[in-house]
């Protein structure tokens, strides 16, 4: 194993990851949310059970609650019972939330570290992480 190259790709992806990060609170900020709140609606691409949105948003099941628990009270999610857990509900968006959704998604791909890189380039880093990261 060459630890070189082990370490100057660990290296650069946690350079990127705090690019990453910057960008994110920084699209944050200009709608008035914190960056949690901005990766939870980033996630809430369908209805979902609040533990499974704390595994997309790698977090504590409570973390996500409280993240939850702002999106609620500003009128962007409702949790309604799971079609078929009667122990789980799901976490939808609002109207107000797929509007908020829509916004924080157009504002993320504007000036985003990836867009340096080709569509190409970026299917091919998507499938590399992928097969390091292995199935979810």
């Amino acid at each position: 194993m060459d630890f070189q190259i082990d370490r100057d790709v660990c290296k650069l992806v946690h350079q990127f990851a705090h690019r990453l990060d910057v960008h994110v609170r920084r699209v944050a900020d200009e709608v008035g949310i914190t960056a949690s709140q901005v990766v939870a609606l980033r996630e809430l691409s369908e209805p979902i059970t609040a533990r499974e949105l704390a595994s997309r948003m790698s977090c504590e099941p409570s973390n996500a609650t409280f993240v939850l628990d702002r999106l609620e009270q500003l009128g962007l999610i409702r949790r309604e019972p799971h079609p078929t857990d009667r122990r789980a509900k799901q976490i939808v968006l609002t109207e107000a939330g797929r509007q908020r959704r829509a916004d924080v998604l157009e504002r993320l791909s504007v000036a985003s570290p990836l867009t340096r890189l080709t569509a190409a380039q970026q299917e091919s880093l998507r499938d590399l992480l992928k097969s390091l990261v292995g199935p979810a």
